[in-house]
């Protein structure tokens, strides 16, 4: 079996995307955290003390799909053209959806994915104090194009 990120001593590398040919590239995630009633209304009610936590979310999720190359080891640098993440209250707590676009010769999957979780991560952390029961679920990849640039 010929492994991509390993090289002929078994040692992890980062694979050799130069010759491909660039394409628009796009990727879109989505994730769960479950709140409980109490949260759920603390938040719709701005109520929370770190401060508006669908936004902040939203924010951090968009701050951490530039960063992903500086995160996941293997991952390239990419020129992102497009970053957009949804924070949407439910009634079981946050959905979190992230869409992620560039024009290049690697997805961006794992921006999208890393999006999601950081948005989750950050709105555990804003909801830390007042919810000791919150549950990160479904972090998940919903779909990914490329086409001919």
């Amino acid at each position: 079996m010929n492994l991509t990120h390993i090289d002929e001593h078994g040692r992890p590398r980062m694979v050799d995307v130069g010759d491909k040919p660039l394409s628009h590239r796009m990727a879109r995630a989505e994730g769960l955290i479950r709140l409980q009633p109490k949260t759920i209304e603390q938040i719709r009610d701005q109520r929370m003390a770190k401060g508006n936590v669908l936004v902040t979310a939203e924010l951090a999720g968009v701050q951490a799909a530039k960063q992903t190359a500086s995160l996941i080891p293997l991952c390239h640098a990419l020129l992102l053209s497009k970053v957009h993440v949804e924070a949407v209250l439910k009634p079981e707590g946050v959905q979190i959806t992230s869409e992620v676009k560039c024009t290049g010769q690697t997805g961006v999957e794992m921006e999208a994915l890393t999006a999601v979780s950081v948005a989750l991560l950050t709105i555990y952390d804003m909801c830390k104090a007042v919810d000791k029961s919150m549950e990160i679920s479904n972090i998940r990849l919903l779909e990914k194009t490329k086409e001919p640039a």
